[in-house]
């Protein structure tokens, strides 16, 4: 009997048919950055001040300035408060600019923004002052839309497969992260953004599923490092777009629109043989198999065919298996905290790209350009190295480097800034290896749940970045030095998984490895009298069961 691991070394485990697919997928890993970071750029902090337009009524006449001199308090070092104003009195003008102001409010009729032209989520829904907090919440609730997208679509693509999955997901995408455009209101916009989140974890999940079961073990991490830096392509992206496209809502519909690819995807992307063969639909995976082998231009046997067959499993696998067997138990505990770090890391960084003291579009650009050298050192690092100790050396840099950023006052922004270049980098190429190493970990019948499960811990991740930060409050080396402690833990735990360079995807669990029962043993006869001249016959257990097997 021939498993799908033979059939892919006779088609070819990277050719033509692999090398389209992996393009196919560059594609939506391209855009996701645009939603995933995208909000970044359209809440920028902007200077604002209390709308103090009363005082025009008693002289129209004033500038603006003229009008802050008069009805805004100013801090200690000369510059004008952002969240009070002075409370209105009904005198005239000279009096109010020779004896000013007893008591201050707050911005009971709104807020000015005079450095924006155009509107922004910021400027458009006032989330300044005391609604400030609203723009982290609003970032936690769109990583909670990732975390229930985890859920839903590493189910889903158990049942209809990697390739539906990603149409959906692109569908999503596309039409909410449009609709989102339209909101009346910032509550809205923020279901619309929790709708979107569900939509990039299936497009995560699907993607890395997707190519892991149609790219040979020797090629893998090449095929899963393009796709990482079409991601970081996007990246970059995203900071021209963000430049250039000011206007929130157009913003959405430029970053959306193109997610409605979808109607061309569904006549190219390919479904997953291995998938098929595992859900016995044999006929849909032979006709996948050899269109990849007439792409490929190999000839396939029809023998093959004949001794493909599906593993002969007697119930159906569900997300418990994960738990049962305690290899896979911990091999499970294990990745799900490692996602867990990656992610909390990552989005710590990358969601406070404004914070380091740069120019917040010069930054995610550099942040962007960054990880593709490092994603591209990882092909050769995890063929040289192994997976596990690849891994392993990039948490733990990721995690110096945020320890170091601790200690760095803020008045170096270029030493934070290339600290926190570093670590992110590291953090990338470790997420890389981590979508790579989860794949082949997992065997195919619960491959899904188990990157559905990991891709839960990270969403709970990306949950807490946006509030973490708002530690920063307290202590801003509070964010940085929990990020370099998770980081550093993950990276000692790594050591205890096993290495899967070179090695075949499994489709089924291993069997638990132990020592043989002995609540039950064979009882053995030997008739001595067939034994001539022996007095005494000795048999131990070593030799009765080497003897038995």
């Amino acid at each position: 009997m021939a498993g799908f691991g033979d059939v892919l070394k006779i088609i070819g485990e990277f050719g033509a048919f692999q090398k389209c697919l992996i393009f196919l997928l560059c594609i939506p890993s391209f855009l996701t950055p645009f939603h995933m970071f995208g909000q970044i750029f359209i809440s920028i902090e902007v200077p604002h001040y209390c709308n103090s337009s009363w005082i025009r009524a008693i002289s129209p006449n004033l500038t603006f300035q003229q009008e802050l001199n008069l009805t805004i308090p100013k801090r200690t070092d000369g510059s004008f408060e952002q969240c009070s104003r002075f409370t209105p009195v009904d005198l005239d003008i000279e009096s109010i600019a020779n004896y000013g102001f007893n008591s201050t409010q707050g911005c009971e009729e709104g807020w000015v923004y005079p450095t924006m032209d155009v509107p922004t989520l910021v400027t458009e829904f006032d989330l300044v002052c005391d609604q400030s907090y609203l723009n982290d919440i609003s970032q936690s609730i769109f990583m909670g839309g990732l975390l229930i997208g985890s859920l839903i679509f590493g189910s889903l693509s158990d049942r209809v497969g990697s390739q539906i999955s990603i149409l959906i997901a692109l569908f999503i995408m596309g039409f909410f992260g449009t609709i989102a455009s339209l909101a009346p209101h910032f509550y809205v916009y923020v279901a619309l953004r929790f709708i979107v989140g569900t939509a990039l974890a299936g497009i995560s999940i699907s993607v890395t599923t997707l190519s892991s079961e149609w790219v040979g073990p020797s090629y893998r991490p090449q095929a899963l490092i393009i796709i990482h830096c079409a991601n970081a392509l996007g990246q970059m992206a995203l900071a021209c777009v963000a430049y250039f496209v000011s206007d929130w809502r157009l913003f959405q519909i430029t970053t959306s629109a193109p997610a409605f690819l979808i109607f061309f995807y569904a006549w190219v992307l390919p479904r997953s043989a291995r998938w098929l063969i595992t859900k016995k639909r044999m006929n849909e995976a032979k006709d996948v198999i050899l269109r990849a082998a007439n792409i490929n231009q190999r000839i396939l046997s029809m023998d093959v065919f004949d001794q493909l067959a599906p593993e002969n499993t007697e119930r159906r696998r569900s997300f418990l298996d994960l738990f049962k067997e305690t290899h896979l138990r911990n091999v499970t505990l294990i990745m799900a905290w490692m996602w867990f770090v990656d992610s909390l890391v990552y989005y710590e960084v990358s969601l406070h790209v404004g914070d380091f003291g740069l120019n917040i579009y010069l930054t995610q650009l550099i942040f962007g350009a960054v990880e593709i050298p490092s994603r591209i050192l990882s092909i050769f690092l995890l063929q040289w190295i192994g997976r596990k100790k690849c891994q392993s050396s990039w948490l733990i840099l990721g995690g110096i480097m945020c320890v170091i950023i601790c200690v760095i006052p803020k008045e170096f922004p270029l030493i934070v800034t290339v600290l926190a270049v570093i670590g992110k980098s590291a953090m990338a190429a470790s997420f890389s290896t981590t979508y790579l190493f989860s794949a082949e970990l997992f065997p195919t019948v619960v491959r899904q749940f188990g990157l559905g499960l990991c891709s839960m811990s990270a969403r709970v991740a990306g949950i807490l970045a946006p509030l973490l930060g708002m530690l920063a409050r307290y202590h801003l080396a509070i964010p940085m030095f929990i990020c370099g402690s998770a980081s550093l833990v993950a990276g000692i735990l790594c050591c205890f998984l096993p290495e899967t360079r070179n090695k075949d995807l499994q489709d089924v669990p291993p069997e638990p490895e132990g020592p043989p029962s002995r609540e039950i043993a064979p009882i053995y006869h030997i008739d001595l009298q067939t034994i001539p001249e022996v007095e005494e016959v000795v048999v131990d257990e070593a030799t009765i069961r080497k003897s038995y097997v």
